[in-house]
């Protein structure tokens, strides 16, 4: 069995293999210093929703960002967040998921749309 990200409104997979974030410390690292990976998504955990804003220092590739409120529903969309740039979400936050460049694209995600992850048996 592996966990999962997926896109509940469409149907989909999004990841099979997820980091679950939660402490400051991972938080901070988040992607820093990383290889590039295909399959991957990292899952940003707050304890209450926030302007979350993010960086891409010392991250040396692209990637796409969903933020999502309390129920998971996304709320704000980065595609391509290029490396040593900076992004100020206009949205408040809960949950914020960092993708490989071109997940979003790929599976037609959008703004609106509910992501959920688990068990996939």
């Amino acid at each position: 069995m592996n966990n999962i990200l997926y896109n509940e409104s469409k149907g989909c997979r999004l990841s099979e293999h997820l980091r679950l974030l939660k402490t400051s410390h991972e938080k901070a690292l988040g992607l820093m210093f990383s290889k590039e990976k295909k399959d991957f998504a990292l899952i940003f955990f707050f304890s209450k929703d926030l302007i979350i804003s993010l960086h891409m220092f010392f991250v040396f590739y692209p990637i796409d960002v969903i933020f999502l409120d309390s129920e998971m529903r996304i709320v704000e969309i980065k595609e391509n967040f290029k490396p040593f740039t900076i992004y100020n979400p206009k949205k408040k936050a809960r949950f914020v998921i960092e993708l490989p460049k071109g997940t979003i694209a790929r599976t037609k995600t959008i703004v609106g749309d509910l992501i959920g992850y688990g068990k996939q048996q």
